[in-house]
Parts: structure tokens; sequence; C-alpha cells
């Protein structure tokens, strides 16, 4: 295998994005850490620093309209934002901060006269901005925020309030230090009527950086991580800004005081807003992952060299990734990774193409919830991985100068930002259930009896013996080419295909048998909901598990033919240990055999064992930089 090779399939098409940022890591040593060197406020004054050198090399601009000094190109712009993970994450938050969520709002919410005043700036650095929408009392549930914009006629102006202390804004990234103006989010009040949630441009902080009129500003405080970022709260006293801070492309208040939107539904103009900032979702999944390679390349290369015990009898101790336990810890954490990493690929190129072509509202609400489920999954597989990581380099991984201490902590918080995983995943289950009601509502009436019957039969067969007996006698007279190759069966992409996907059309037709059963029972649809509430985010997971699997199988296919075998049996490995994380589902369902689910378990052992001898080959493929990953995990001779 070549690891070249396999570099390049990995970077994709944006392979120029991605080797910028690297070159970028690895001319700044002293970033990995950061963090451990030096005092706090030194820290954010070094982030922002190299932040606004980051600006100066074009990493922002290339996601940026030509015309705002920007190359137009949103994959390369992700692609190179994720890269950043490599490196120090308060600088990535910073970025994203500054570079996604303050010049994106700018962006996706304004209009033409706020790109020409604000955008070349916000791209450029030159103004420092917040994004400021969670409060104290509402974090996911932004519909319901707090914090008041009110048209006043007699001067044409917007008063901006915190009513309450719930209503403060908080955590707010750029806010305690450096951030001179708030995309601020806000129920807005015109004409003594409230139209929903909509964002302003206020300005915070002056040029010496004194917080203006009527603007409160504090810090948070130090965090568990991400100390570079200075995070802070605002609380807004009656502060006016002009009619024009309105950020305006999907509803316009004329000077009269007259409000109006071509979105006629409220619900349907909020989502529709929230919906353009998906942007930040998707870096953050993407980022998530590339921690994950940061903590595996410094784990399985410290493995490939430390030795411990070895076989009775010989001077020699044996290497930790040769022992099967070590590999079962890293080595589907790896695979997983590889997996991840390919559906981010695809969410990405995804994104690019349905903001590019502005296309329907089907397609956003599609990428939505492609963004929430790979977001979720691949932040709450960073903090898995890491943790892994650092065990599995003992004493070691634990000293703040090998990196793992500092990633498990600067990672933590992406499990609930940009949206808390479990409301993410509700989301994506949302989303397959109303296209699931939809697809049931247009069958006609011998369709619907079909469906009812086919789930009526598919329960009454998990009922009884007959599936697990189907499965004992696949195990016992295998076909033709399980004879020639016990495996066979258990490495066809056709049999993972089917299991995950069972799994996942089976617990969401559950939870809709549910939920019917419950409203038709005359329950409020809150409580029903409520009930299930587990069930629907199993079956969201179930659904990104899928999407993850068939992500991979397509990247297998595609690959080059020199790195196509290796990246197979990784493929396999993944396949194989997520259906055995589930075998008690499985086994519940009919789906395995006993004896099924013991070979599942001894095939993965046997491809942790395949995988191993190129394991530091495929970390290596990753391009991590020298400086992330080549910390002091020196190790003597044992001779010495």
């Amino acid at each position: 295998m070549s690891t070249s090779g396999m570099r390049d399939y990995l970077d994709g098409p944006h392979k120029a994005a991605r080797d910028v940022v690297r070159a970028a890591l690895a001319a700044h040593g002293e970033m990995a850490d950061l963090a451990v060197r030096l005092p706090r406020d030194e820290y954010r004054d070094k982030v922002l620093e190299l932040l606004l050198e980051s600006a100066a090399d074009g990493l922002p601009a290339r996601g940026y309209p030509k015309e705002y000094g920007g190359e137009g190109d949103l994959g390369g712009f992700i692609a190179g934002f994720e890269t950043l993970a490599f490196g120090d994450l308060s600088l990535m938050v910073k970025a994203g901060v500054q570079f996604g969520l303050f010049a994106g709002a700018i962006q996706h919410l304004g209009t033409e006269r706020h790109h020409e005043r604000y955008l070349a700036d916000a791209v450029s650095g030159r103004l420092l901005g917040c994004f400021a929408m969670t409060e104290t009392g509402h974090g996911s549930n932004v519909q319901a925020l707090g914090t008041t914009a009110t048209y006043d006629e007699s001067t044409g102006e917007f008063v901006v309030h915190t009513p309450t202390p719930a209503a403060r804004k908080d955590y707010i990234g750029n806010a305690a230090r450096h951030g001179r103006m708030a995309a601020v989010f806000a129920q807005l009040v015109v004409g003594g009527e409230s139209h929903g949630v909509h964002c302003l441009l206020v300005p915070i902080r002056a040029e010496d950086g004194t917080a203006l009129p009527g603007v409160t500003l504090t810090d948070c405080g130090p965090k568990l991580g991400l100390n570079g970022v200075d995070n802070g709260r605002i609380v807004f006293d009656q502060v006016r800004v002009p009619r024009e801070a309105l950020l305006d492309r999907y509803a316009q208040v004329d000077a009269d005081g007259n409000y109006t939107s071509a979105i006629e539904s409220p619900d349907r103009r909020f989502f529709t807003m929230l919906g353009t900032l998906v942007q930040g979702r998707v870096s953050v999944g993407g980022a998530a992952i590339n921690a994950s390679k940061v903590a595996l390349t410094i784990a399985i290369r410290y493995g490939a060299q430390r030795r411990q015990f070895g076989a009775p009898g010989s001077s020699e101790e044996t290497l930790l990734l040769d022992y099967r336990m070590h590999q079962r810890r890293l080595l589907p954490l790896l695979a997983r990774t590889y997996a991840l990493h390919f559906a981010q690929a695809e969410l990405v190129e995804e994104f690019a193409r349905v903001f590019n072509d502005d296309r329907d509202e089907h397609d956003r609400r599609a990428l939505e919830a492609q963004a929430a489920g790979t977001k979720a999954l691949g932040t709450w597989h960073a903090t898995e991985t890491i943790q892994v990581c650092r065990e599995a380099c003992g004493g070691a991984g634990y000293l703040a100068e090998n990196r793992l201490a500092t990633l498990k902590a600067d990672t933590d918080v992406f499990t609930t930002f940009e949206g808390d995983n479990t409301v993410l995943l509700q989301l994506v289950a949302k989303g397959l259930l109303t296209d699931y009601r939809e697809s049931f509502g247009k069958l006609d009436p011998l369709g619907t009896a079909r469906f009812v019957a086919a789930q009526a039969v598919e329960i009454a067969v998990e009922k009884t013996a007959l599936r697990p007996m189907i499965e004992r006698l696949r195990d016992v007279v295998p076909n033709r080419s399980d004879a020639a190759d016990p495996d066979a069966g258990l490495r066809d992409d056709a049999y993972h295909s089917g299991l995950v996907r069972f799994r996942e059309e089976h617990m969401l037709s559950g939870v809709a048998r549910r939920l019917k059963a419950g409203i038709d029972a005359g329950d409020e649809p809150f409580e029903v909901f409520n009930r299930c509430q587990d069930h629907v985010i199993a079956a969201g997971r179930a659904h990104v598990d899928r999407v993850v699997l068939e992500a991979f199988q397509a990247a297998v296919r595609d690959a080059p033919e020199e790195i196509r075998a290796r990246l197979h049996d990784l493929y396999d490995l993944h396949a194989l240990a997520t259906i055995e994380a589930e075998r008690a589902w499985y086994l519940e369902h009919g789906r395995l055999s006993p004896g099924r689910s013991k070979a599942i378990t001894a095939l993965v052992n046997e491809l942790c064992a395949a995988v191993r001898p190129a394991a530091v080959e495929l970390v290596d493929a990753f391009g991590v930089p020298g400086s992330a990953v080549e910390v002091p995990m020196v190790v003597p001779s044992q001779h010495e």
C-alpha cells in the first residue's frame, strides 16, 4: 500500500486546500502546546494573532464570493477549516466563530448592503465578530429565545434588550475580549406584534476595547478546554441600532414599521433562516473526526514502538500493538475514523452542491438532517477515541506535553455545541418519520393493506423461532461460496447493508407504530412523543450508522487499485464491528443466530490482525503535520 496514494485519496478534490493549512501548521510548531505554555490572556491573544495570519494567508476567503475577495470554493473552505483541527483547537474554534458563524450570518442572512459594508472586513479579520444566539435559559430551543429587538417608528431604530437573566447571551465566542460586533438573534417585535427570531448586527465594543453604552460584557471564566477562545456573556440594556442592522434576506421592515416576508409561515421562515447556517454543523463534525485522527496517530505510533511483557523465557518484550486486546481497542476505532471521513466527504460535497445551486427546500432539509447526524456521530466518536487513545498510552498519555490531555479537554464540548447530539439525532429521526408518513399517505388502500400485513407478518415471525432456525441452517449448511471460504458471507457488502438497513427500517416502523397508537388512543401528541423519545433517537442513530457504512462502501468501490484491498480490510472491520456492537439487538430480532454472532466476533479479531501490519501507514495517510504528533513519548530501549 502506498501511504501517499492513500493520503491523496483521503484528501480528495480539496487536497490543495488541506495542504495549505498543513503547511501553515507545520510552520508554527509551537501551536501544539500553546494551551500548556501560556497564561490564559496571552494564549487568547496568540490565538488571535494566528487567526489573523490565517486570514492573511487566504484560508477564510476561499469560501466567500469573489466580489468580496474570496474564491467561491465552499468545499475547499470547509476542508481547510477541518484541517485546522490538526493543530490548536482554540484556533479552529475561533476561526469557526469569526469566518464561519459571524461572516456566514452576514453572507447568508444579509442582503447586498450588508455584504458591501461588512463582508470583506469580516472575512479579513478587520472586523472581529460574535455569533450571539445561545442564551443562559435557551440553547437548542432557539425559537424560544428571550432577547427582544423592538422597532421604534419614531426614530427608525431597533431597540435590542435583555428582558430577564435567562435571556442573557451566554458562551459567546469572541465576546469576552476581541469581538467588536455581534450577530444577535432576537425576537423581532414590530408594531406590537412579535414575528419570531431574526438576526441583527449590533456593535458591542469600541476600537479601544471598551464595551459600548448599554452593553455589558463579562467573561465566562476558565473552561474545561478551549481556553484560547474568549467566551463571554452579553447583556443588552435598551441598545439602539439603525433599521438597516436587520439582516433582511428573508424578512424586511420598512421605515414606517411594516413587516413583510416572502415566506408567510413563521415556522417555515424560522427554519429557512437556521438552515442557511448549517455550515457550522458541517464544519464541527469534520473537525472532530480530524481530532480523532490526531489521537489515533499518536496512540498507534506509540503502540508500534512501546514494549511490555513478552513470552515466557523470551528476553524481548512484545510491542503493545501486537497484543490482540490493544488491536481491539484501537483498530476498530481507526476503521470507523476512515468510515466517518468518507461520510463527511460526501456531506461536504452535498453542502457545496446545495448552496452553490441554491436548491429547493427539500434538498436543504435533507442536507440539514445529514449534517446533524454526521456531526453527532463524529463528535461522539472523537470523545470515545481520544479517551481510548489516552488509556492505550498509559502514563505517557496522561502528560499534557503529549497532547492527548488537551485534545480530550478541547473536544469534549463538541458533543453539545452547534447542536446537542441527542437533540440532533431527534431532528434526524423526525425528518425520517415525516418522509415515512408522506410515503405511507401516498399509498392506495391496497398498498396500505399490504404494508400493514407485511408489518404484522414481520412482528409475528420475530415472536417465533422461525428466523433463528433459518439463521442456524445458514450456519450449518453453507452455500457454495461459503464452502470455499467460511467467512465469505460475513464479508459480503450486501450482507452488511442488509443488516444495518433492516435495523434502521425496523426501528423507524416501530416508532411510527407507537406514535400512531398513542395518538389514536387520544393521548397528547407531546406526551406520546416523549414516551417514545429514546426509541426515536435510537432510530436516528441507526439511520446514520447505515449512511456512514454505505459511504465507506462507495469509497472502497471508487478507490484506486493500489489501495483498494487495504481499504476493503478496513471497511470489513468497520462493518462487522458495527454489527457486533448491536449483536444483542440482532439476536433479539432473529437476525443473528448465536453461532453467527460468535463468528462475527472471531472475524473482527482476524481483521484486526490483518490491519495491524499497515496500522502505522494508515494513520500516516491522515497527513497530520509532524508538530502535532511528534510529541515527547520517548520510549527508551529496554536495555537502558
